[in-house]
């Protein structure tokens, strides 16, 4: 291998002998007097690809530097060193930021493709710390997140600043972490978890940490028997400070908040869209969104027409934000956005897929403001069946960014400044395509499912001021079905390109839950209809005759608790509570992966340009679909466990109040109720329903008493005093006053003997009484 040799500068004169000459780039760095010594960057280049080889006898060998040119590199080598641009570890050199040629790493865990990533155990540099991705082989012991290992680390040739890692040994499994408050005692302490289902932890090592703040713990070795030992090692501040309870979530359920430098270099760098020959102008269109009036983006725009070639037909037009005309396949803005899935959002906060450069502002769809976008053209007849839909990449720009409230008031007679202009051009043909659509809807007979959504209203301080629940409108309703045809028209459009594609999957019901279903509906007085294939329509028939009665709120939970989770694959398997055949997400990419796949797969179907769907990208979507399905799942869960919280901590200073409201769930340990003021769910233990014992019966989701037949179902209605709460946690505890079909609990007082042990008593009692009557006979 030839090694490049620093060459003469040709242009200004050479400099007096004994003189010392200046880098023009670098005028207070000196360059040595010896012309065959190699650039700084040829030694940096070196180091960088020969990690295991890089000690001053290996540079000055690999660039043939022999007696006064050793003594000069032996110069440059210390200048190198005192200004950062390399470091010594033992006699080899490194350049910053580089890491060593064997080290021990963490494992972070998987990235959105099945790969697994590390970080360096020990890492002083500059963050973020460089990426690592561990090549695998065969025979190689299985990994997890936290997992600790020693590697051969190289630089990969494939992409800049990451490194690839390939296993010597595994140092030993990760060790578990738990996040909670810390509670000092003596020289150590304890750890009171956040999570209510861990046990409380005792910390041998505090660190630095002070009592009461939220801290992460990891588990070291400690007794076989009692509390486990552990350690602090990360200090997370006052768990009491404003907005500190979705970081807990956030923190808990490992999503990541922090954008590489690189991505967010991309999206500084982006720039406004113009119209060319693959973009259409449909600056004419008066797209208008419309969205809750605390949205943090605007990813969609609709406009409706009367179909001028049908009397009664409408032509529907749904416009997205162009997101993947800035987030490229490959790039930083992509591999972020892939590992995070989707934005996570919470009362206070809103944890984004895409820095705030393009959700809040290029590919938002602001009023007045041009807008790249992949607008999507439907022609619906009179009875609102889509016979026909086309796409286009175009420019859009809205007139208005309107609100559901607003929208909804202008129908109802109430216009405003915003909204008088648009009433008769925009909104009313809105509403009348939406009517058409509605009429579709109803033969298609999707699931009658339309359930409250919870509002939580914040103070600046962070406190809750209120919570309720938003108000259905038909405005929401026309959004939402516009995007389900949206999204249709996508999922169809790729299939007629046989393009691949990641569908929104919703699977029929367990036949056990049905059936559970089925004895529940039969408790409560009503039929669901037998059949070898299940319906939704034989589900909407249970709905709707038990809509107006006092078991309504009973029936509709337990079909939700009869559905399985949806998932995005690329495998279809229709979507069953929507009772579509095929469906894809299309209008929510600022938010959404899944919708930017689709987005991709679209711009490549239609010729639109190099920003489409990749070859590598459409062999990798069931690892992407299996992560974003993941990473759904981790959202929903950590806005839940917020939601928990706050109303735990808005409902603690009414301790002994008492609640009306209906059992949401029953365990075997208890039944759970939900209030009907606030929607908050808290626990009746299974103690405090009096001295008798009573038995789980899963199969009706009831609680029975032994001896009296006492019964208590889900559903039910209940009066409940509240005896504890824990913002920590997100815990409500309750005491059972009054049940429907129930009555009031006996004694309160110990649960009793284990149900075997009982029956086995009654058991002989009977026995005795049978010997006595004998007797006395």
């Amino acid at each position: 291998m030839v090694i490049p040799l620093g060459t003469a500068q040709r242009g200004p004169p050479e400099p007096p002998p004994g003189a010392r000459r200046v880098d023009a780039a670098h005028p207070f760095r000196h360059i040595s007097r010896m012309r065959d010594l190699p650039t700084r960057d040829a030694i940096l280049d070196f180091v960088r690809d020969n990690p295991e080889k890089a000690s001053k006898r290996d540079i000055a060998r690999a660039f043939g530097l022999k007696g006064e040119a050793r003594v000069e590199l032996k110069r440059m080598l210390r200048e190198m060193q005192a200004d950062g641009a390399l470091k010594k570890a033992g006699r080899a050199f490194r350049g910053d930021g580089m890491l060593p040629p064997v080290g021990m790493l963490t494992v972070e865990g998987a990235g959105p493709e099945g790969d697994l990533f590390a970080r360096p155990l020990s890492w002083a540099g500059a963050e973020p710390a460089p990426r690592i991705v561990i090549v695998e082989k065969k025979g190689d012991p299985a990994l997890g997140k936290g997992d600790r290992l020693l590697a051969r680390l190289r630089p990969s040739d494939s992409e800049p600043h990451l490194y690839e890692a390939r296993m010597i040994r595994k140092i030993a499994a990760g060790a578990q972490r738990s996040l909670g408050i810390f509670r000092a005692e003596g020289a150590g302490g304890r750890l009171v978890p956040v999570d209510r289902k861990q046990d409380e932890m005792i910390v041998v090592d505090a660190g630095d940490a002070l009592d009461g703040e939220l801290v992460e713990v990891e588990q070291v070795p400690g007794p076989r028997f009692g509390l486990r030992h552990g350690r602090v090692v990360e200090r997370l501040g006052d768990p009491g400070a404003p907005r500190a309870v979705s970081l807990i979530a956030i923190h808990a359920r490992g999503i990541p908040t922090i954008f590489p430098e690189a991505a967010l270099a991309e999206a500084a760098a982006a720039k406004p869209v113009r119209i060319s020959k693959k973009r259409e102008d449909l600056r004419h269109l008066p797209l208008v969104t419309i969205d809750p009036s605390d949205a943090r983006d605007h990813d969609d725009a609709v406009f409706a027409e009367p179909d001028p070639e049908r009397e009664g037909g409408w032509i529907v037009w749904v416009a997205i934000a162009d997101v993947a005309h800035y987030v490229r396949p490959g790039s930083a803005l992509d591999r972020e956005a892939k590992l995070r899935g989707n934005s996570t959002y919470f009362p206070d906060r809103v944890v984004p897929m895409l820095p705030e450069a393009l959700s809040g502002d290029l590919c938002s769809l602001h009023e007045g403001a041009n807008r790249p976008c992949l607008a999507v053209r439907m022609r619906l007849g009179p009875d609102g069946a889509m016979d026909g839909h086309s796409f286009h990449r175009g420019l859009m720009r809205s007139p208005a960014s309107l609100t559901y409230e607003q929208v909804q008031a202008a129908m109802d007679g109430r216009p405003d400044d915003a909204t008088g202009p648009l009433l008769d051009p925009v909104i009313r043909p809105l509403y009348g395509a939406f009517a058409a659509a509605w009429k579709a809807r109803e033969r298609r007979a999707p699931l009658h499912l339309d359930l409250p959504e919870r509002k939580i209203e914040l103070s600046p301080e962070g406190q809750v001021l209120s919570v309720g629940f938003r108000e259905r409108l038909d405005a929401h309703r026309l959004i939402e079905e516009f995007m389900i045809l949206a999204n249709v028209a996508a999922a169809e459009t790729l299939e007629r390109k046989r393009k691949p594609l990641l569908y929104r999957v919703h699977e029929e019901p367990d036949p056990a839950k049905i059936e559970a279903l089925r004895v529940i509906a039969e408790e409560s007085g009503y039929k669901l209809a037998k059949g070898e294939v299940l319906r939704t329509s034989q589900l909407n028939q249970l709905l709707d005759a038990a809509a107006e009665g006092a078991d309504a709120e009973l029936i509709g939970m337990a079909v939700l608790r009869s559905m399985t989770q949806a998932y995005y694959a690329p495998a279809n398997y229709g979507h069953f509570g929507l009772h579509l055949r095929a469906y894809a997400h299309f209008t929510s990419p600022i938010r959404r992966y899944a919708d930017l796949v689709v987005h991709r797969a679209l711009i490549a179907a239609h010729g639109w340009g190099e920003d489409g769907q990749t070859w590598e990208e459409a062999e990798g979507l069931a690892a992407i679909g299996e992560h974003i399905s993941m990473t759904e799942r981790r959202s929903m869960e950590a806005e839940r466990d917020t939601t928990d919280r706050y109303l735990s901590a808005y409902l603690s200073d009414r301790i002994g109040a008492e609640f009306e409201g209906r059992v949401s769930g029953v365990a075997r340990f208890g039944l759970f109720v939900k209030l009907d003021e606030t929607g908050a769910d808290g626990l009746v233990p299974i103690s405090s329903l009096g001295a008798e014992y009573f038995r789980h019966d899963e199969a009706r989701a009831a609680l029975v008493g032994e001896k009296s037949g006492k019964t208590i179902t889900m559903g039910a209605r209940a009066c409940v005093r509240l005896m504890e709460a824990a913002p920590l946690t997100g815990g409500l505890l309750f005491e059972l006053l009054d049940a429907e079909g129930f009555g009031r609990p006996g004694r309160s007082g110990p649960r009793g003997p284990a149900p075997r042990r009982r029956a086995g008593a009654d058991k002989i009692r009977r026995a005795k009484a049978k010997t006595r009557e004998k007797r006395g006979r």
